[in-house]
């Protein structure tokens, strides 16, 4: 079994925002080669609450 492995980094400008990372991902399964299979995006949520 093939797995690829890659992080993302994203800059929203505002407190809120959607990002489509559409593109992206799909860049990324261009990158590794894998034609077929799951792709799993986990996010992870960073906000500083307090500001």
């Amino acid at each position: 079994m093939n797995s690829y492995r890659k992080e993302l980094w994203f800059e929203v400008p505002t407190r809120r925002g959607l990002i489509n990372i559409t593109p992206q991902v799909e860049a990324c399964l261009r990158d590794s080669g894998i034609t077929e299979g799951l792709v799993l995006v986990n996010t992870k949520q960073i906000t500083n609450l307090l500001q």
